[in-house]
């Protein structure tokens, strides 16, 4: 009597979600005696049926035989990566009688499955975790890393194995499967102190405005003025990701193949300035994310921002604004999250002199011209934070450090303002997700419940210096994360003057002419 049909579930990875899929086996057809893997499976899983049937000889475990075809649902959807070895193992397995076929029910699996019969991890455990949860499975079979990985997520039993042995010992009841291990804690690198720069204390309270607001933040200056260092110890400013958020950069990273930031760190990505429109945006031919999405709940660093490709930059534009990424194909479509802090650096020149104390800038105004011509209007207009950084006097390098200056100064101050957004959130009942600098409409205005004589006071800075409804909004942002820096429970003059200077002018900082 031929042995029924063997379901078991896994999930293929798209982007950073995971689509359910169901892997069939099954005897009741007949053949020449070479299962036919049907469901668009490409290349990397039909090799899978090789691999696992050396893996069934290496355990001294009995070949599954008189296996006809195995489906992988839908059918519709391209089949690919190795975290279909597991699934696919099993399903011969329980297809070949080694266990009950209701062992499998509402199971999932997911992993690769070595020669040995070493069951390793794969690309986007965490995505098909969520996906298995989602779908009301009773359980999710894969690596100890992996399962290390998936613990973590709520209401989903984890189960850990070695073998492939082990898991059909574990299905057949005859062996109990070992506990899911720790996650190794990520090794991150230390951050540096602020205090290390001297001088720099307006642009240090730039970065904090940016860090208490989620403000993008643009830093302009001469070559060797401490652009790059001050964003760099931006992380150190940040409160450490809540548990959703963690899942979420936890969900990203693996479905990248990277390994984690440290438990209390937020991303932070710095690609190079050759990178491409796909390295940045992700894509590919199996979607994979990019660096704004691999930065989610956290910074992308932007070095030397005039040397990216124009089409790299311009499409960040859309991202910045919605706080996701869309990457079409011709077969599918794939929303990636991006809610990220972006912070660049630049030189005012090619030669980064113009403007110097010192040295004389040898760029000519058509030179300047090209180069800050590669930054659009529509980009810089959602940058809100854009701080020259001047050359210092050698004498202020070798003083003694500010008081106050440090990281963990700041970063008090950082935390006590993100604690009064999400106090004043609550109050309004609005969306707890949503920062300063995503603020917008009625919830803006009531926000920063501003006097009459304050808005005024905005309007008459709107004109002059021409600013858009856009800026509008960003200056008021702004000027509420001064306000709530300093403790201020409305907006006032002052954070409206000091919104509009840290906010800088285009027709000042990025002129055409030296």
């Amino acid at each position: 009597m031929d042995t029924p049909t063997i379901t078991i579930g896994c999930g293929l990875v798209q982007g950073v979600d995971a689509v359910p899929v169901a892997v069939e086996a099954t005897t009741r057809h007949a053949s020449d005696g070479t299962p036919r893997l049907l469901g668009l499976v490409d290349a990397c899983v039909r090799e899978a049926y090789h691999r696992v049937l050396q893996a069934f000889f290496a355990l001294g475990l009995p070949q599954p035989r008189g296996i006809t075809t195995v489906n992988f649902a839908p059918a519709a959807l391209r089949k690919q990566g190795s975290g279909f070895d597991l699934p696919l193992a099993l399903a011969l397995a329980g297809a070949g009688g080694l266990f009950a076929p209701e062992r499998t029910r509402d199971l999932f699996a997911f992993g690769e499955v070595s020669l040995r019969g070493h069951v390793l991890p794969a690309r986007g455990a965490v995505s098909v975790a969520l996906a298995a949860r989602a779908a009301g499975a009773r359980g999710l079979l894969c690596s100890p890393q992996d399962a290390a990985l998936c613990q973590v997520i709520e209401g989903l039993p984890v189960h850990a194995t070695t073998t492939l042995a082990d898991a059909i010992h574990w299905l057949a009841g005859h062996r109990d499967l070992p506990p899911v291990p720790a996650i190794p804690p990520p090794q991150g690198a230390a951050v540096p102190d602020l205090a290390d720069l001297r001088g720099l204390a307006s642009a240090k309270r730039a970065l904090a405005v940016a860090a208490a607001g989620g403000h993008n933040l643009l830093f302009v200056g001469p070559p060797g003025t401490g652009k790059s260092a001050l964003l760099r110890r931006l992380p150190g400013l940040l409160p450490p990701p809540s548990p959703t958020e963690r899942l979420e950069i936890l969900q990203t990273h693996a479905a990248a193949g990277l390994c984690l930031p440290g438990a209390d760190a937020r991303p932070f990505r710095a690609p190079h300035h050759t990178s491409s429109t796909v390295s940045l945006l992700g894509g590919g031919t199996e979607v994979r994310p990019g660096e704004i999405t691999l930065a989610h709940r956290g910074v992308l660093f932007l070095d030397e921002l005039p040397e990216f490709r124009r089409d790299a930059l311009e499409a960040l534009r859309q991202p910045l604004e919605d706080g996701t990424v869309t990457v079409g194909r011709a077969l599918r479509t794939v929303t990636m999250p991006a809610r990220l802090l972006l912070v660049a650096a630049m030189n005012p020149c090619p030669c980064g002199y113009v403007g110097h104390r010192q040295r004389p800038c040898r760029c000519t105004p058509a030179a300047v011209s090209r180069y800050r011509s590669r930054l659009s209007g529509p980009l810089l207009d959602r940058i809100d934070l854009r701080a020259e950084i001047p050359a210092l006097d050698p004498a202020e390098l070798r003083g003694p450090p500010e008081p106050g200056g440090g990281t963990e100064h700041w970063r008090q101050r950082v935390l006590a303002a993100r604690s009064r957004q999400l106090h004043r959130r609550r109050a309004h009942r609005s969306d707890t997700d949503l920062g300063n600098a995503r603020l917008d409409g009625d919830a803006l205005l009531r926000a920063c419940d501003a006097a009459e004589g304050t808005l005024r006071l905005l309007d008459e800075v709107l004109r002059r210096r021409h600013e858009t409804g856009r800026g509008r909004v960003r200056l008021l942002r702004l000027a509420r994360t001064l306000a709530d820096l300093d403790d201020r429970p409305a907006v006032e003059d002052v954070d409206v003057f000091e919104a509009a200077a840290l906010r800088g002018r285009e027709d000042r900082t990025f002129a055409a002419t030296p």
